[in-house]
């Protein structure tokens, strides 16, 4: 079963998540090559329904044949606020829930949101890897900050994302002719790697394979045939 390390409490205003979010970033690790994963996780959540239920998903993926190996739903009430900057605080518990009800530990993880692409260099997706310690990429489908130059529309193509002169991330165009991703460095992996996997994990669709999977399975959608016997939703 995989584990979670127990870094801080989630009974924190907002001013003191900042603060947490400043202190955790020096220890996220920034480099690291990924040479060949074969289990891939995503994970998403969805927007509260209108009785303030949220619902979680994590998505396990074999890797080249992107199989469902594993798939797991946490749902509750998002204890804290939805502060742009902060959503890792809103977000994070329940994706942990899903996360503790796996059976198998993926070698990567690639989430729905930002990595150091952040005010604070501490988006979701570095969040969950440091907690995890794993691998993790940050794929959002907006921006949070910094600015970048034009991307051609052929697929593969991106700009570099900077703020305040540092290179954060990357907008990448992983469909052609489709709107970029904005991909960053999460955990225990560098950029040139995050955008590698980033692009190896897209199918046809503008997201990676296994965080939109876990979008759709956060959407109470219904998953692809998988030669494990996984039709549907494997949900708890």
């Amino acid at each position: 079963m995989p584990t979670i390390r127990e870094l801080h409490s989630w009974q924190l205003t907002a001013r003191q998540a900042e603060k947490l979010q400043l202190d955790l970033a020096p220890r996220v690790c920034r480099e690291g090559k990924l040479s060949s994963p074969r289990l891939i996780a995503g994970a998403d959540i969805s927007a509260p329904n209108p009785s303030g239920l949220a619902r979680a998903a994590v998505v396990i993926l074999t890797y080249p044949e992107f199989e469902i190996v594993e798939t797991k739903i946490a749902e509750g009430k998002p204890a804290f606020p939805y502060i742009p900057g902060l959503l890792s605080f809103r977000e994070s518990p329940l994706v942990l829930a899903a996360w503790q009800k796996l059976s198998v530990t993926p070698d990567l993880l690639l989430v729905d949101g930002q990595g150091i692409a952040h005010p604070r260099r501490f988006g979701i997706a570095s969040h969950l890897g440091l907690l995890l310690d794993i691998a993790a990429i940050g794929c959002a489908k907006s921006r949070l900050c910094g600015i970048h130059g034009q991307v051609s529309l052929q697929a593969g193509s991106y700009a570099e994302l900077k703020d305040k002169g540092e290179v954060i991330g990357v907008a990448l165009r992983t469909k052609t002719d489709a709107a970029p991703v904005y991909v960053s460095i999460g955990h225990k992996v560098d950029l040139h790697s995050a955008i590698e996997w980033t692009i190896k994990c897209c199918r046809n669709y503008r997201l990676p394979e296994p965080s939109r999977l876990a979008h759709l399975a956060a959407g109470n959608k219904n998953l692809p045939v998988s030669q494990y016997g996984y039709k549907q939703r494997l949900f708890d």
